[in-house]
């Protein structure tokens, strides 16, 4: 990483326990948070893939609901710098364009942000162990620029299991990466015939010392507890 961004300002790294568990949307609801307390707030999602063409330019949506949750700071290009269409690892599915996921761009691009931000919040592509190259993680990613970890979990069945590895991963990789704690998202409407969406807080905290922050429900705008994320940046 170009610079020594992570200690000359403060932030956070938003990973998860598997794609789809509403890391974006918890992100959203952080960066809005941060902003109405007066912050100003950088958002980088250093490369997306299955993202949405509009005519010449390919959208992440991810991207532009950061952008927006944290006011609209700087030009939404530098948000998200590199995108991909295919559905796929974004090294993938830039070779699925002829292209190639640049890794020094991947760290440069939060360069920006740094300059412009009194605190950055970073969202990783999927999980911990999503690779962003033959030989390399968003782990090494979120170990490089040096930000705690915020781990969303979904509130579902599974989700014990997910959340245990993906702390594991992190406390072994590189030499261990701190967490700053783990928010319980419900990014789907709850289903009856799901028991454990009652339970999973419980047994999470019983099995973890790392906290649960706070816990989203479907389509909640905000927290179910207020938080100082700022506090937690380093």
């Amino acid at each position: 990483m170009t610079g020594m961004t992570s200690k000359e300002v403060p932030g956070l790294f938003i990973t998860g326990t598997d794609t789809g568990v509403g890391k974006t949307y918890v992100g959203a609801l952080v960066a809005r948070s941060l902003s109405a307390a007066g912050y100003r707030v950088g958002v980088y999602k250093p490369a997306a893939s299955g993202c949405r063409r509009d005519g010449d330019t390919l959208v992440c949506d991810d991207a532009l609901l950061l952008w927006e949750s944290a006011g609209r700071p700087g030009p939404l290009e530098r948000v998200c710098p590199q995108r991909f269409q295919a559905p796929l690892a974004p090294h993938l599915a830039a070779r699925a364009e002829g292209r190639r996921l640049d890794p020094e761009l991947l760290r440069r691009g939060l360069d920006y942000w740094s300059d412009r931000s009194e605190i950055l919040l970073v969202e990783g592509a999927g999980g911990l162990m999503s690779p962003l190259g033959d030989e390399e993680y968003v782990a090494d990613l979120a170990c490089d620029f040096g930000f705690p970890l915020v781990v969303v979990a979904r509130n579902a069945l599974g989700t014990i299991n997910q959340t245990l590895q993906t702390l594991i991963a992190a406390s072994v990789h590189r030499g261990g990466l701190a967490v700053a704690g783990i928010v319980l998202n419900n990014p789907s409407p709850p289903s009856p015939d799901d028991p454990s969406i009652a339970t999973n807080r419980r047994e999470l905290a019983a099995r973890t010392p790392v906290l649960i922050l706070a816990e989203v429900a479907w389509r909640a705008d905000e927290f179910d507890v207020q938080v100082d994320w700022a506090r937690l940046a380093e």
